[in-house]
């Protein structure tokens, strides 16, 4: 196997720096001879450690190898991803209370979110724990341990922008509110467009940072969230600054690294702010540029854009109710002459299913998002339930199913949802909530799923997502996808993406068992 072991890519995507504009070191393979499988091998090393974060200062923090966010991992359909994690942190403290409250801050795994991969064994398997040595174990100097992730990438995997993260329930809100995520880039088709090759490939990944002088604070209660502001960073810099030249057009791939705050995003400033086309959503291509104002991220999308430089100036990418810009962008310089061209067409990433594929009739599927407040004693008072068909059984159906501590919570014994290979089958995802700024985002782990209609409108075309954002209001927002359970067997999940809740209960079990 060709193999490029803990070194950084220095291919096209070198471009983006000669703005200055910061991006995460890339990890990838290089060419194979003979057509071996290419072996894509990175030591991800997890462990407290000081990060200087520009326009905030010094972040004490979990990190991988010392960097917000972790390097990039680029990847092409056919490879092998080999991931070596070291555990460097403290033991985990003694932890009494039940599986739906925070506990072992400093255990991990490894989810290669939204990548279509075996959530099984040592891939993507998000049921592991990567535990740090016990208190008697460090106290005799015992090494840090290691475990190893092997992820195959499949031949014919949709190329586009997806990302990595940490994902033991019970730990997964403290650690991605430190920084710690990176994003993974799957080569193919899309990049061989000639439009999209001559654009510099530029990553924009946003960490939400949960910070209290200069540290994650412990999530120890339920007012953890609305306590602590959040920082946004992009590439590990607070607002920082990226330059574009009139008529240049670069890629952005977006990601959305956020455990609690969606991103509506659109360029403001003064003159012709550049000029937006989305070309993919959640790693999938569409089939054509679409021109946007805005781009809508719930916490784990990601969405790639080619952005044309217009009038010289100076414009700001913000987000709705973020007060400080994410980022500058600098249209300076001599103008591209003649201005580089857009993509009159695409590979389109993944081909549409439609409801005639549908297997079976009968087995509609709803999940209601739903919370419950004020139930449990403190300091976690709220229940995030996921109700609806295949809700986790009440502790008690004969009393008050509000007070119940069971009822549509997590329970890691209890498979909600078996998913049959090869069936095609349709999903209806709401939330109660009734306050639009409340979101509740759908994410299927496995297998992406195809948007047809919102809030009973049927959108032309579908799209493709992993992660549907849902916001509240009266009523709350409502999707209906089709999904096709493919190619791997194994038990992963379906939850909420706003991190706070899925700790405290709002998730389920899905085996996909073969046909």
């Amino acid at each position: 196997m060709a193999v490029v072991a803990d070194g950084l890519w220095a291919g096209r995507s070198a471009s983006a720096t000669r703005t200055s504009f910061p991006q995460p070191a890339v990890v990838s393979a290089g060419p194979a001879p003979g057509g071996l499988p290419r072996l894509v091998r990175q030591t991800l090393d997890v462990r407290f450690t000081d990060v200087t974060v520009p326009g905030y200062g010094t972040v004490t923090s979990r990190t991988y190898n010392g960097t917000i966010p972790g390097p990039t991992l680029r990847v092409r359909g056919g490879d092998t991803l080999r991931l070596t994690h070291v555990n460097g942190l403290p033991p985990n403290a003694p932890h009494t209370g039940g599986h739906n409250t925070p506990h072992h801050a400093n255990s991990f795994n490894l989810h290669t979110h939204g990548m279509h991969v075996s959530p099984s064994g040592h891939a993507d398997n998000v049921l592991r724990e990567f535990a740090p040595r016990t208190r008697d174990q460090a106290a005799a100097g015992a090494a840090e341990p290691r475990y190893v992730s092997t992820v195959h990438v499949p031949a014919d995997h949709p190329a586009g922008t997806y990302w990595y993260h940490p994902h033991l329930h019970g730990s997964t809100a403290e650690q991605i509110a430190g920084g710690m995520a990176g994003v993974i880039v799957v080569e193919g088709d899309v990049d061989d467009v000639p439009e999209v090759r001559a654009a510099a490939d530029i990553v924009v990944c946003v960490n939400e940072l949960k910070l209290k002088k200069g540290k994650v604070p412990a999530f120890t209660t339920s007012g953890w969230l609305t306590g602590v502001p959040s920082t946004f960073a992009v590439n590990g810099t607070v607002n920082p600054t990226l330059r574009l030249r009139p008529g240049e057009v670069q890629r952005w791939r977006l990601v959305a690294a956020t455990a609690f705050t969606g991103l509506r995003l659109r360029l403001t400033g003064g003159g012709a702010a550049p000029a937006m086309h989305q070309i993919a959503q959640d790693g999938v291509t569409f089939a054509r540029p679409v021109p946007v104002d805005e781009v809508e991220l719930a916490m784990g999308n990601r969405a790639d854009l080619l952005v044309r430089g217009g009038a010289a100036g100076r414009y700001e990418l913000r987000a709705d109710g973020v007060p400080v810009p994410l980022m500058t962008i600098q249209v300076t310089g001599d103008p591209m002459r003649p201005r580089m061209r857009l993509p009159v067409s695409l590979p389109p990433g993944k081909p549409f299913l439609d409801e005639r594929d549908i297997t079976d009739r009968t087995a509609d599927r709803e999940v209601l998002f739903h919370a419950d407040p004020g139930v449990f004693p403190q300091p976690f008072p709220n229940a995030f339930r996921v109700l609806g068909t295949q809700a986790t059984p009440a502790a008690d159906p004969a009393k008050d199913l509000a007070h119940d501590p069971a009822y549509g919570l997590f329970d890691p014994d209890y498979t909600n949802h078996t998913l049959r290979l090869g069936a095609v089958e349709r999903w209806t995802v709401r939330t109660s909530e009734t306050m639009p700024a409340f979101n509740h985002p759908f994410h299927l782990h496995t297998n992406h799923v195809l948007v047809t209609h919102r809030n009973g409108r049927r959108l032309d075309p579908p799209i493709w997502h992993d992660t549907i954002g849902l916001a509240g209001g009266k009523p709350g927002d409502s999707v209906t996808f089709l999904v096709k359970y493919e190619d791997f067997t194994g038990r992963t999940v379906a939850h909420c993406h706003q991190l706070h809740h899925e700790e405290l209960g709002m998730m389920q079990t899905v085996h996909y068992v073969a046909p």
